[in-house]
This record gives structure tokens, C-alpha cells and sequence, in this order.
């Protein structure tokens, strides 16, 4: 790497170990600000698309570091903002992203002095509006929210300062901009980094993505340059991953035989042979689901710490944060500091603060204060840094720059479902500078049994002392959702009536009756490539546009009616098995409300069964939800205004990895009475507790679009068709009625339901018996997949059958990666991947039947001139 004039190059990167031994290097770019090798060191994850990762060194994330030194760097940066907007300044607001730069982001705020601070948010928080929502592409976890006490916060027209720790590709940023700027368009945009590592190919479409936004959009950041990858380096990168890993796990296992460690305990140590950072002592894995605290014979005593932290400041940004709390933040830190060294109490010379994940602000703030607080008589060393959900090879090498890792159970309850958390650099390495006493901070949402048996164990073998000091979490008080205009007037009542068929849509009009708007007449299909290389890019949102209707051949056509016959009684047993299930446990006489369209044809035939067998005449009706900003505000109103919320039963096909599952229990956190659980027909990813089955096989109508679907499209948010006061929109297609087989399948399916009814209730009574507790399999699946194909964006996974299907209709396929033996289930998989020229690939372990991958760096080239997916290399 090439030092700047007038800087030492210090004797060992954090770096070399990376560099040495797979070519990959750092190029300055222009500027006078710190070289990259000060800022960046480099390390390996299993990752068969990209070796290397880039490791801040002044984050204060997955490297310990002065906390003088990390708040200097972001306060630095919101200074070189407030210089850059002038008066602009008073009027500007910062947004932080979760989880990885929300204390970057308050400190901006902090430098640029009157700014109230918001951040991004993975968890949501019942009775707080969502002000919107993005995908993060290459985060571990992509889905944010954001969640501000007022409203009005993200509305104004001053500048909206955005902060990350990298700017990489750009595609986090303009899937910001282009959410809020639909809701709230504002003439200028400063980004903010630490490093600024884009391609000049990057760079240009920010600049274009600017011009069509019609928006003036800077960038910031402390040094920039390019990462230079050789010829090869992929291949090295997985073969030194595999080589380290079996290392470790031989290491770990000898270790923990040789310390008389059970069967099962090495088995967990070899789940994880780098959980205790290659140490002598294993990490002892405790499993999330134990209770209670430590023994009374504890060698490691827990010393808790109670700070006395002000009332009614925020915890960190999660709902904003203003200068006023900042104010008296800074008054009470000083009293806190004095609080935490006297639970340290004499002797410790090093200390480490620990944050929590999202929760990095207040830590850094009180690891500064203790900093500051020292005595010259005996001085302390404070480092800080937090645990992160990133999973990254620990190599035990001066020049890498994770050196150790220590792996524990969520602790917060995470609305994703559990998984695994991580500690870098805190256990000692080989060449020692551990830590004399660690202090755990954490809110008082993840102050649980699950802290004590996890992360606070791991802790405890690896420093003298372990000290907990808990911040109460902060939840705004509740509020009605606030409306922008009051509703606009229309026949049948404010909102308007549902519409039914055969005017709208296929089904018979008692069968459903959808909550939408007509968008028949209006053009909102585009090519499938068009539209992939649009969200992809963050220019457009998947529920902006259409995709063009997928119209089978003969051979599909004949495809799906051989799948319709030979899986209706199947399909028949769960319908019965569903809605039994409903009836016994949620209400005798329940709302059926399908999230359209692919809800729609289950929802028909449940309300179709309670009538055969019970003589039920349930409400059906079908509503739009989307993945990102939530479910329909006003369809919800219209509900509630004509039925008891409590009756409300929401209904879907399938769950894939539980996207809409969680989007639907996030959502509906602001209205009072509805019951957020979702049933469905089919449970693969056992992220629900009423379904019909939890096999993932072929229901037939996921073979079809709208001609399976009351000839309805997927519904459309879009902000010039869809105001404040109206439903979400959706096509009728009315010229493909000659295709239709919207009746034609749930007749198909209801002719089945005598002869299933025994069998129904046998399994009913065994389910209302059973443990459905969801487990998150599928989730954890869809995790694992991600990161072993270097996807980094879980929203490019798509887990089952159903899912499969609809990534070979919609979107453009990479590949499909199908469990070894599968059989009938997925012949129209492998019939549709063979058309598009996508490999099939057989692989063991799934808990699906297949998974469909997403082109995951898509662009025009990623299909030739036939529309074919091509090779990836």
C-alpha cells in the first residue's frame, strides 16, 4: 500500500496476514485525509462470492478502540458537515443505519450540533408508526425500519444527512432516498462515511440516480480508495477459510477432550470451534433456551452496576434523539462514569465497554467518560467496541484483524427469530492484551436470563471481572396513528366499498371481497430484467411496477392440471386442518382476511369449507401488504369500522423464511384488537403456530399468477396512484379470462373435502395437543444459504416451493438449489428452470424442498440476448 507524504507506515497492518497471502490490496485515493491502512485492516468469512472484508479500526465495532478516538471520528465528520450546508445546518436532520453506524451516526449529530438524530431499527416497537422502511443489500440482516416518536421528523424540507460506515456500492443509500423522498421529496442529501470505497462505475449512478431524482446529493467521508482483488483471490480466499476452520476444530476438540468435556459439549465445540478464539479453554456453548441465572458455586460473579440513567432520555436513536437530550446526557455522564469505577473497583488497568448490537451511542459515551475520569496516579486503559449478528473467521495473527471471537445466543427476543451473536477481540490472543474487567451495557429489553447464560458466560472465562450496567429501554408514549388529511369521500362510505366479481376480479362475489383500488386502466408492467436491475439498484420499490404476466406454455398448462390432480386431496387436508384449527382456537365465527393475491385462493376455500361442514357463511376479504412499508393503514380502518378486530384472522399461502409473517406482526402493532398472528395453509419455515402442514410441497396455485388468482395482479403501492386515503391498487385482468382457473382449482380442491374430513380431525386433535411453537428453521436456513453464496441479502433467498416458483415467474433466477431425492413436487420447477436456463443444483439439509436464488449482482448482462440466465463465474 502507498503511504501519503509525511506518514509512518506503523511495523504490522492489521492487514498483512489478508494481503500477504491472497494478493488483496488498498489504493489510496485522493485527499489529504488518514490512509486506508489507518483506518481499515482485512479478514475472511466463509463467502464464496467475495474473500475479503473490510474491518473498521475507528467504528468502535468489531476492533476495540479508544473511545476518544471513535467519538472523534464521526464528530470530525459532522463538523466537515455543518461547514458544508452553512445556514443549511439548522434545518437538517441525521439518520444513522443499524446496526453497525448508529453511534457513528449520533456522533455526526453531535458535530453538527443542532441536528435531532434518528436510526434505523431492526426491532419494532408496538404502537410506534413506521416513518418508512429499506433493504440494506449486503447486510447479514437487511430489513430496517424506522421508527420516530414524532412523525414529523423525517417530513420537513431541510437537508437529510445520511450516515454509514462504508459506502461501498451505493445501493443502501439510494434504497433510503428513494423511500423517503417518495413520502417526503426534500432538494438536498449529504452522505456521510467513514470510507468511501466505491467503483467509478458506483460513483456514476449516484450521480444520475441524483439527477433523476431532481435532488443536489454530497458525500463525505474521512479517506477513500479502492480495494484491489487478483486474479484467483475467491478460490484462495475458501481454501484458507476451509484450512482454518478445520485447524480450529481440531484445536478445539482436543482441547475439550483433554478437559473431560461431555459428548455433547464437544459436539458443541465443534459447531463452533472458534467460539473461545482458538483459546486453550473452550467456550462452553449455553443454549438460549436455559433459565435463570448462574449456580450458587459460580466461579464468575456478575457485578451489576446501577447507573441512575436520567429519565426520559432515549437509550440511543432509535425513536430520536435531540440536542436537548444530548444536553442532559452530557450533565449526567460524569455521575455514571463515577458510578462505573467504583463497581470496578481498584486493580483492573484495562477495561473494555461493551455495547450491544444497535445499542452503541450510550456505551461509547460512558466508556469516554470513564476514559476521561482517569487517575494519572493510576491510570486505566479503556477500549470500546460492541457484539454485532456478523459471523467472521477469527485468525490469532498481529497481522489480521480479528483476532479472537466469542459466539452466545440472542438475548433480546429479536423479531427475526433467535441466532447466534458475536464478540471480536475481547478473549486474549496469543501474544495476550485481554481485558482485567469487561463492562456489559446493555437496554433493559435484552436484560433477560438468556444475557447471564450467554454472552455474560462467554465473557467470564476470558477476563478478571465482568460488570453489568443496564439502560432502561426507552418506548414512546403510545399514540393514535396520526393522519396526513382526513379521508376523501366516496360512495358506500368513506373508504369506499370492496370491490367484488365479476366486476372486479373472477371469484363469485361472496366468495371475496378486496380491499384495493382498480388500477386496470393504468400501465405498470415492465420487463422482468428491467425491473430486477431497478430494485436492485434502490431506484424503484417491487411494488412500484408489475411484472409482465407469465403465460404458460401447453407443456406448463399440462404440467400444472397433472400437479392439481395429484396433490388436491393433499391440498384439501390442510385447508380442513387450517381452518378447524382457527375455528377451535380463535374465534367460532372469524374474519377471513387474506394478504392478496397469493392468500386470496386459500382464503376462498377455507371460507369454503367452514361452510360444507359447518353451514359458516364467513367474510372473506383480501388486503395488500408489502414487504418494507407495511400492510394497508386504511384497509385496516375499514375493518375495524365494520367488524370486531378480535374476529380478524389474516391468512396466507405459504411462509417462506416469515418476511411477511414479522412484516404483518410489525405492522399491525399500531392497531388496537387485531391478533397478529397469520395462519397458513403451509409451514416449511415453522415461523407460525396455526397452519394446515408444515411439508413443503407443491400447492398448485403457486404454479400460476393472476389465472390462479381470481385474475387480480399483486397489489401496488405506488405514491402518485395511491394517496393518503385511499386502498392499495391491483389490475384486473380481464383479456386473460379465456385462461382463467381461479374456480376451476378451489371447485378442484372443495370436491375433496368429504373424503378428507376423518383424517382432518384426527390431525386437528393432535395439533390443538401439540407444541407448534414456531422454531425459525427456515430463517436460520436462509441465513446460512446467504452467506455460503455470498449473497449477503437474505431478500434474494427464496425459500420453497411456492417461493421457488415465483422467482422463475418474476424475477430474474440465478440459481435453484433443490433437496437430493425430491421428486414429483418439483417437476415444474425443474421444467420452468430448464426454459429460463437456470442450474438446478442438488444439495443436502435443506428443511425446503428447493430454494430459489435472485440474480444477486444483477444487471442486462446477467441475461443473454434469449433472455436466458447465464453463467456465473
Amino acid at each position: 500500500m502507498t503511504a501519503k507524504k509525511g506518514k509512518k507506515i506503523e511495523a504490522v497492518w492489521s492487514g498483512t496476514w489478508v494481503a500477504d497471502r491472497l494478493g488483496v490490496s488498498l489504493a489510496d485515493g485522493t485527499g489529504d485525509g488518514p490512509r486506508l491502512d489507518e483506518l481499515l485492516g482485512l479478514a475472511l468469512r466463509r463467502n464464496p462470492k467475495r474473500a475479503h472484508l473490510l474491518v473498521s479500526r475507528v467504528l468502535g465495532k468489531h476492533v476495540p478502540q479508544s473511545p476518544a478516538a471513535v467519538y472523534a471520528a464521526g464528530y470530525g465528520l459532522g463538523e466537515r458537515v455543518r461547514e458544508l450546508l452553512g445556514e443549511e445546518a439548522a434545518s437538517a436532520v441525521v439518520l444513522g443505519y443499524a446496526e453497525t453506524a448508529t453511534g457513528l451516526g449520533h456522533c455526526v449529530a453531535d458535530g453538527l450540533g443542532s441536528a435531532p438524530y434518528l436510526h434505523s431499527t431492526r426491532r419494532p416497537v408496538p404502537g410506534v408508526e413506521a416513518a418508512g422502511g429499506f433493504e440494506e443489500a449486503h447486510s447479514h440482516a437487511t430489513s430496517h425500519l424506522l421508527l420516530p416518536e414524532d412523525p414529523k421528523l423525517l417530513a420537513g424540507p431541510g437537508p437529510l444527512v445520511l450516515v454509514d460506515d462504508e459506502f461501498s456500492t451505493g445501493n443502501t443509500v439510494l434504497n433510503t432516498i428513494a423511500d423517503l423522498h417518495a413520502r417526503h421529496p426534500r432538494g438536498h442529501y449529504v452522505v456521510v462515511a467513514l470510507v468511501d470505497m466505491r467503483s467509478p462505475a458506483d460513483r456514476d449512478r449516484l450521480v444520475a440516480f441524483a439527477e433523476r431524482l431532481g435532488a443536489r446529493v454530497d458525500l463525505i467521508s474521512l479517506a477513500s480508495g479502492t480495494v484491489s482483488l487478483p486474479e484467483g483471490v475467491l478460490e484462495k480466499g475458501q481454501a484458507l477459510v476451509e484450512q482454518y476452520e478445520a485447524l480450529a476444530a481440531s484445536a478445539a476438540l482436543a482441547a475439550s477432550a483433554a478437559a473431560g468435556a461431555s459428548g455433547e459439549e464437544q459436539a458443541a465445540t465443534l459447531a463452533d470451534p472458534q467460539a473461545g478464539g482458538g483459546q486453550d479453554q473452550p467456550l462452553r456453548r449455553v443454549s438460549s433456551g436455559v433459565r435463570g441465572g448462574a449456580p450458587a458455586d459460580d466461579p464468575h460473579p456478575i457485578t451489576r452496576v446501577e447507573l441512575d440513567w436520567p429519565a426520559r432520555i432515549p437509550d440511543g436513536g432509535r425513536h430520536g434523539f435531540t440536542p436537548a437530550h444530548r444536553a442532559a446526557l452530557e450533565a449526567a455522564l460524569p455521575a455514571m462514569a463515577t458510578r462505573l469505577k467504583a463497581a470496578l473497583g481498584d486493580g483492573p488497568t484495562r477495561v473494555l465497554v461493551l455495547g450491544n448490537e444497535e445499542l452503541m451511542y450510550a456505551p461509547l459515551r460512558l466508556a469516554q467518560a470513564l476514559e476521561a475520569s482517569g487517575d494519572a496516579a493510576a491510570p486505566v486503559e479503556v477500549r470500546f467496541s460492541t457484539t454485532t449478528r456478523s459471523p467472521v473467521l477469527a485468525v490469532d495473527d498481529p497481522g489480521y484483524a480479528i483476532r479472537t471471537r466469542l459466539v452466545f445466543p440472542a438475548h433480546d427476543d429479536p423479531a427475526d427469530g433467535p441466532g447466534d451473536r458475536y464478540a471480536y477481540n475481547v478473549a486474549a490472543g496469543t501474544a495476550g492484551a485481554g481485558f482485567d474487567a469487561v463492562v456489559v451495557v446493555v437496554d433493559s429489553a435484552g436484560d433477560t436470563a438468556e444475557l447471564r447464560t450467554g454472552l455474560l458466560a462467554a465473557l467470564a472465562p476470558h477476563t478478571g471481572r465482568v460488570v453489568l450496567a443496564v439502560i432502561p429501554s426507552y418506548v414512546p408514549d403510545r399514540q393514535e396513528p396520526i393522519m396526513t388529511e382526513p379521508p376523501r369521500e366516496a360512495p358506500g362510505g368513506p373508504l369506499g366499498e370492496p370491490l367484488r366479481g365479476p366486476a372486479f376480479s373472477s371469484y363469485a362475489a361472496e366468495d371475496v371481497g378486496w380491499l384495493l383500488q382498480d388500477l386496470s386502466d393504468v400501465e405498470l408492467e415492465a420487463p422482468t430484467e428491467e425491473r430486477e436491475e431497478a430494485i436492485q439498484a434502490g431506484g424503484a420499490h417491487y411494488a412500484e411496477s408489475l411484472p409482465v404476466e407469465f403465460q404458460p406454455s401447453p407443456e406448463y398448462q399440462q404440467l400444472y392440471q397433472s400437479a392439481l390432480t395429484a396433490s388436491a386431496a393433499r391440498m384439501a387436508r390442510a385447508v380442513g386442518t387450517v381452518t378447524e384449527t382457527v375455528l377451535a382456537e380463535r374465534s367460532p365465527s372469524p374474519v377471513l382476511v387474506s394478504l392478496a393475491r397469493a392468500g386470496t385462493p386459500v382464503g376462498v376455500l377455507m371460507r369454503r369449507w367452514a361452510q360444507a361442514r359447518h353451514g359458516l357463511d364467513l367474510p372473506h376479504y383480501a388486503v395488500s401488504i408489502v414487504r418494507g412499508r407495511g400492510i394497508d393503514a386504511n384497509a385496516l380502518r375499514w375493518l375495524a369500522a365494520h367488524h370486531d378486530p378480535a374476529d380478524i384472522v389474516f391468512v396466507d399461502g405459504w411462509t417462506g423464511k416469515g418476511a411477511i409473517t414479522r412484516e404483518l406482526r410489525e405492522a399491525l402493532g399500531e392497531f388496537e384488537g387485531f391478533n397478529p398472528e397469520i395462519v397458513v395453509l403451509a409451514d416449511p419455515g415453522s415461523c407460525v403456530e396455526t397452519y394446515g402442514t408444515r411439508e413443503d410441497f407443491l400447492i398448485p396455485s403457486a404454479c400460476l399468477n393472476s389465472t390462479v388468482s381470481g385474475l387480480v395482479s399483486r397489489t401496488v403501492l405506488r405514491s402518485d396512484l395511491v394517496g393518503p386515503a385511499d386502498f392499495h391498487g391491483a389490475k384486473f385482468y380481464r383479456e386473460l379470462a379465456g385462461a382463467d382457473v381461479s374456480v376451476a382449482f378451489v371447485d378442484t380442491v372443495s370436491a375433496h373435502f368429504e373424503e378428507v374430513a376423518e383424517a382432518v380431525d384426527a390431525e386437528v386433535k393432535e395439533l390443538l395437543a401439540a407444541d407448534r411453537t414456531p422454531t425459525w428453521v427456515g430463517w436460520q436456513a436462509v441465513e446460512r444459504i446467504s452467506e455460503e453464496y455470498g449473497i449477503h441479502d437474505v431478500n434474494l433467498v427464496k425459500p420453497g416451493v411456492g417461493e421457488t416458483t415465483r422467482v422463475l415467474l418474476r424475477r430474474v433466477p440465478w440459481k435453484i438449489l433443490a433437496q437430493r431425492g425430491a421428486g414429483a413436487d418439483l417437476d415444474h420447477v425443474r421444467l420452468l428452470a430448464e426454459q429460463r436456463g437456470v442450474p438446478v443444483e442438488e444439495v443436502d439439509g435443506l428443511p425446503y424442498s428447493c430454494v430459489g436464488l435472485i440474480h444477486p449482482r444483477f444487471t442486462r448482462g446477467a441475461t443473454g440476448a434469449d433472455g436466458k440466465a447465464v453463467a456465473t463465474k
